[in-house]
């Protein structure tokens, strides 16, 4: 002690001229030493229900269920916090809002997030845990985040006598399809009574290394509009094209036109990505058909921008089918608004992932142009979501999310349900100075 009370004083002489001096350095040393202890306590109990909660996740991943149809998931995480004692409310049809409360006198509360919902995707790993439901598949990492907040929990009961406040625990239906889950959960009441000073969630990231998590401040994610067009001609012979109106060729049109709204309306300097992955013309090597149909995505993080998207895309579709003696139905379907993360509370956040981790084992990633509805949220109130790196050290768990491939290094659990705890305690306030 006495070597940290030397270096702790360095530079600051003045302060121990008097002995009240001494004990505020003293005490200021104990923090922080509780705080090292309580780390360390984290860890451990990380390592010793690392085994229960890769059951967790293999059993959840074993049976996934599509959006808005989570009943069994939502009934297997009743039956988890049941088991522990912790008390839950139903809301948002298959969604669950679980409450711990430390045992320490404070009000101030903290949302935890993860979502519950899998894909419509068949899943091609060989794999004991593979998924026994035909055509749906945990292939985005919702049950890593699953079981990671259920094993959080049972670490913040096994050290609630250390903190104070309320840790409010959001298991979401829904992330995968609009409208969403998060915003039921904030209509039925998730972020009231209390109102949490902020939340935090995570997402599983195959690029990233097990052991790293990915920090990103400010703009983090993109919003994320469905685009459904149908393209409505005259169909025909086709050696005969003068006598039909061919919604192939206007399509086609269609989808160089809107792209053009991208690279030479949009300001170059935001962000911006139109796909189409759907494109239907059901005739034949001589039939023309009668309609084309499509679906696309537009994806941008200025709302403003997205606004004028809209409706210059509406413009230049319009324009290209009359001016063809077509018509079309282009409908926008609104989506996820673009996810931003509060810049105080990631600073914080990135500050306790360096104690916890070590400042080699935080990353910085570049602007993710996928979407989340967690983006919700921090509509609403300071919000934070990091990436949990889940590569392994051969390399071998890079398939990406939504691939039929995906799966995930498992000893990142150990880190993932620590380090949430440990960002709850001191969101909380543990061992700030008072």
């Amino acid at each position: 002690m006495e070597q940290v009370l030397r270096k702790g004083l360095a530079g600051d002489a003045s302060r121990v001229s008097t002995t009240a001096n001494k004990e505020y350095i003293y005490t200021r040393f104990q923090k922080g030493h509780e705080l090292t202890m309580l780390e360390q306590q984290i860890k451990q109990a990380a390592m010793e229900i690392a085994g229960d909660i890769i059951h967790l996740r293999r059993t959840l991943h074993t049976h996934p269920e599509l959006s808005f149809q989570e009943y069994e998931t939502s009934a297997f995480i009743k039956g988890e916090l049941d088991k522990m004692g912790i008390p839950w409310k139903a809301m948002a049809g298959t969604g669950i809002l679980a409450t711990i409360r430390g045992t320490q006198p404070s009000d101030r509360t903290i949302a935890l997030r993860a979502d519950i919902d899998a894909l419509p995707i068949t899943e091609l790993n060989n794999v004991a845990y593979k998924s026994r439901i035909d055509g749906v598949m945990h292939a985005c990492g919702h049950d890593v985040h699953t079981a990671s907040l259920l094993g959080t929990a049972r670490i913040l009961l096994s050290i609630r006598e250390h903190f104070g406040g309320t840790v409010k625990l959001l298991f979401q239906p829904g992330e995968e399809k609009l409208p969403g889950g998060a915003p039921m959960m904030i209509r039925e009441g998730a972020l009231r009574d209390p109102v949490p000073a902020a939340i935090i969630g995570q997402h599983a990231m195959p690029s990233i290394r097990s052991g790293k998590i990915g920090i990103r401040k400010g703009a983090m994610m993109a919003s994320m509009d469905e685009i459904i067009v149908r393209v409505k001609g005259k169909g025909g012979h086709g050696a005969m094209p003068h006598q039909n109106v061919d919604p192939v060729a206007i399509a086609c049109q269609m989808v160089v036109g809107l792209q053009q709204i991208i690279s030479r309306i949009g300001n170059p300097i935001i962000p911006s990505v139109l796909s189409f992955g759907k494109f239907i013309a059901n005739g034949s090597i001589n039939v023309i058909p009668d309609e084309v149909y499509m679906e696309g995505t537009f994806r941008t993080i200025d709302e403003a921008w997205r606004a004028k998207a809209h409706e210059q895309m509406i413009k230049t579709a319009t324009g290209i089918v009359e001016a063809f003696g077509a018509t079309c139905e282009f409908t926008i379907n609104k989506g996820y608004p673009a996810l931003s993360n509060h810049e105080a509370l990631t600073t914080d956040i990135e500050t306790f992932a360096v104690e916890y981790l070590g400042r080699e084992n935080i990353e910085y990633p570049d602007l993710w142009m996928a979407a989340e509805d967690f983006a919700y949220y921090g509509r609403e109130i300071d919000a934070c979501f990091y990436l949990l790196g889940t590569d392994s050290a051969a390399g071998d768990k890079r398939n990406p999310l939504h691939n039929p491939r995906f799966d995930i290094e498992e000893n990142t659990l150990a880190l993932s349900t620590g380090l949430m705890a440990w960002f709850a305690i001191r969101s909380l306030g543990y061992g700030r100075p008072s």
